[in-house]
């Protein structure tokens, strides 16, 4: 499966009160101190198309460079929050970041050794600028900052925001910050391709052609010597290729689903090749549109739910790539242990079949030679869809397809159009039933806030909605949503987060069916250092805000 927005936004700390986090010049892991040496070839299996053109801006996500991952070497944010492990943030462009109780404004404190590739210093105007850009370019808001204030404040850069960031701190930290003596002169923020990318980040570009992307890094770095000398980012055309390049080493660093990932790629150098999916509190979740026939009913709803074979979906679809989705919180585990409801704690999804065809008899459905009927007298049928070449999706849907004909007797059937149609459809409530993702950050809320916030039903612009794409409806979900955001306190937060569990296990807006992790691949033969099952100091993934940290944090293998 491909995805065309990033996953984590890595939105929330658990967090009491005023948070403050500093940093020195290093994150707390050495960099070589030898010099750069080597090079590492990074890819994607998007397609030559993204090579086409060269589009360096950091604020056109579909652009070479945030699609191939080569802007997060260039442009950095204040700060990075880690997904997985402590979920702790870790100053990057900011020496300091001081939040206030209610997380309604951010204090800044910019490092002062720190220079622009054209060897201009880095400043507080240049923060200031960036998001004073986004808070007047509203199409760059991609993560609802909502920001009302930009301000220095002597040697600080203070924000203000119309409402709580809790939930929404990675979107605010990880912004890219862009150099104001070169982008004031940018007549459209949102097109202009920036061909001539000056950033903070340790590397420069050396060279973009249809055949790949070279960048070179820099010797004034302000974090120092930068481990690698050289990143080559390449495009395949499919995972298939891309996963050839993978197991003979003409690929280093890739993120892609691989089926049998030990046998497909492990097993191929067991001592270097390296599969690591970072279990995120994001699951992905069957998305029923609830709006319309046969998902406007609960008790439809409830008995898919009661049949679905998660077990299947890690094994099958997902190839083990990591753990089966047990809780029926829909809160991925373990990482997710701590904000389990306690009413919830020890509740495991179950396979029931008679169970589910009680609800079903309960609520006036029949069957007639074996097929399910509605209370009219309707057969039902509906049609999962996904993209055709998401591989783990489309096994995905029809392993339930298949679930729910024999244990129910439901006609459901799949279809698998071109991503852009598939993404098209879910946006304007064309479909039935989507095997989808959900949001990420370090709590559940952004999971909750995708399947149940009917204020993105407020906010549809033709139809169209950019969440809760089931278009469930719910004033007390939505409530409780806003007020975990905007909660100044570690109970709120928890009593809400309780409710709209309770909400979700009952009315069931949406059937979780698998964990989420984030998928990456990489090998040691000629750099160590990377983030892992038992160092999870960030996630794996080439494309996140975070590689730059994972860039940083490697050392020539066998020194």
């Amino acid at each position: 499966m491909r995805l065309t927005k990033y996953l984590i936004t890595a939105s929330a700390i658990a967090a009491v009160g005023a948070l403050a986090l500093t940093g020195c010049s290093s994150d707390g892991k050495s960099s070589a101190s030898t010099g750069s040496t080597g090079s590492l070839t990074v890819a994607k299996p998007d397609g030559a198309a993204i090579l086409a053109t060269q589009i360096n801006n950091p604020f056109i996500t579909t652009g070479s460079g945030m699609s191939l991952g080569y802007d997060r070497m260039i442009y950095e944010p204040l700060a990075i929050v880690n997904p997985v492990g402590k979920n702790e943030t870790t100053p990057w462009l900011a020496s300091k970041v001081v939040w206030n109780a209610d997380y309604t404004q951010l204090t800044v404190t910019p490092r002062s050794n720190v220079k622009w590739s054209d060897g201009k210093p880095f400043t507080a105007d240049d923060i200031v600028f960036t998001y004073n850009l986004i808070k007047n370019t509203p199409a760059l808001d991609l993560g609802g900052l909502k920001l009302t204030d930009i301000k220095k404040d002597g040697n600080n850069v203070v924000l203000n925001f119309s409402e709580s960031k809790f939930v929404k701190q990675g979107d605010v930290l990880q912004v890219p910050i862009v150099p104001e003596h070169q982008w004031k002169s940018v007549a459209d923020a949102t097109k202009d391709p920036v061909t001539k990318a000056i950033g903070t980040g340790p590397y420069t570009i050396k060279s973009f052609s249809s055949q790949g992307v070279v960048l070179q890094a820099r010797t004034d770095y302000w974090k120092g010597t930068v481990p690698v000398a050289q990143l080559k980012y390449l495009e395949y055309n499919d995972n298939t290729g891309l996963l050839r390049a993978l197991q003979t080493g003409e690929t280093d660093w890739a993120q892609i689903f691989i089926t049998d990932y030990q046998k497909n790629y492990v097993d191929k150098d067991p001592k270097h090749n390296v599969f690591w999916g970072a279990n995120v509190l994001s699951p992905d979740m069957i998305l029923v549109n609830t709006a319309k026939a046969p998902f406007n009913d609960v008790a439809l709803r409830k008995a898919v739910n009661m049949v679905v074979d998660r077990k299947a979906h890690a094994t099958t679809a997902r190839g083990n790539a990591g753990p089966e989705l047990t809780n029926v919180s829909g809160i991925p585990q373990p990482t997710g242990d701590q904000y389990i409801a306690s009413a919830y704690k020890d509740q495991t999804f179950k396979i029931d079949v008679d169970g589910a065809k009680k609800v079903l008899t309960d609520a006036g459905y029949t069957w007639k030679s074996g097929a399910l009927t509605d209370p009219s007298g309707k057969p039902v049928s509906f049609t999962l869809q996904d993209p055709q070449g998401w591989n783990d999706y489309v096994t995905g849907i029809q392993l339930v397809a298949t679930q729910l004909k024999t244990t129910l007797g439901i006609d459901a059937k799949v279809a698998t159009p071109d991503a852009d149609t598939w993404f098209a459809n879910v946006a304007s409530g064309n479909f039935d039933a989507a095997l989808h993702w959900t949001g990420s950050g370090s709590n559940p809320w952004h999971i909750y806030d995708d399947v149940m916030n009917s204020s993105y039903l407020d906010q549809a612009a033709d139809g169209k909605v950019s969440d809760n794409f089931g278009r469930y409806s719910n004033p007390d979900a939505t409530a409780l949503l806003k007020q975990y955001a905007q909660a100044s306190d570690e109970a709120t937060r928890t009593a809400a987060l309780e409710k709209l569990q309770k909400i979700f296990v009952d009315d069931v807006p949406a059937i979780p069916i698998g964990t989420h992790p984030q998928l990456a691949e990489y090998n040691t033969r000629k750099f160590v250092g990377w983030p892992s099952e038992q160092d999870q100091y960030a996630t794996a993934d080439p494309t996140q805000p975070s590689a730059v940290q994972v860039l940083m944090n490697l050392k020539p293998a066998g020194k």
